[in-house]
């Protein structure tokens, strides 16, 4: 969203609202959704069931800042990790003279869940004589800088908010109708059989073809490089 008149929560919803506004309908090429193997061999489910245990959808922000930037949402079960995040990634700087693109892009990261995280995955020289570089970051992990303070849960802080009449971190009517907009289209078409949920591994990425989606909008996966909460020992 953009920058808010003031801080106060309706000027914050305001623009939360303008910003899916501005979103483009969901073209079906865009989508991926997935189920994964073995989620039939449950007596409850029907053999034919077509519903989605993973979704991989890019959205399209039509307004001056975004045009053009692919938003790809990614959600699933039985998935090789769990996790919560926003992952930013920066295009390729022309004229590499590093040669280092096979190592992927630099990326900042804003982890919500688990280990609350603010880092930035870049590309540095390694130490040594030889000129090599590697993947590494700089990394703000809550838990190692604010070792004295209490970080609450989602819910705490919610509950605070209602008990103070705070209402910035609550969905409003306007919004929550223009959310819906941007994926009612999509469900309907679910519903009537027109994309269908292809199979994937349980413990996997999810379906190749989100990978090779993401990878037709511009997103190049970062291969060798797992960022490790930092600890204490």
């Amino acid at each position: 969203m953009e920058k808010p008149v003031s801080l106060k929560p309706e000027h914050i919803r305001d623009e939360k609202v303008k910003v899916l506004q501005s979103v483009n309908p969901i073209k079906d090429e865009e989508v991926v959704l997935g189920q994964y193997q073995g989620y039939k061999d449950d007596p409850t489910v029907p053999d034919d069931s077509n519903t989605p245990t993973f979704a991989s959808i890019v959205l399209r922000v039509h307004n001056e800042r975004w045009e053009g930037v692919p938003f790809i949402l990614k959600a699933g079960k039985a998935l090789n990790s769990r996790k919560a995040e926003i992952r930013v990634q920066f295009k390729d700087v022309p004229g590499d003279i590093f040669k280092c693109k096979k190592q992927g892009r630099n990326e900042f990261v804003i982890r919500l869940q688990p280990s609350e995280a603010m880092y930035m995955k870049l590309t540095v020289k390694k130490p040594g004589l030889e000129m090599a570089t590697e993947q590494s970051e700089l990394d703000l992990s809550y838990g190692m800088r604010y070792q004295d303070v209490k970080i609450p849960e989602a819910y705490e802080r919610l509950i605070l908010d209602t008990i103070r009449g705070d209402q910035q971190h609550f969905v409003r009517r306007d919004e929550l109708k223009a959310a819906w907009q941007i994926f009612t289209p999509l469900l309907h078409d679910i519903d009537a059989g027109k994309l269908k949920a292809v199979s994937y591994k349980p413990g996997s990425r999810g379906p190749k073809e989100a990978d090779e989606l993401s990878e037709k909008v511009g997103y190049m996966q970062t291969h060798g490089y797992i960022w490790i909460p930092p600890t204490l020992a």
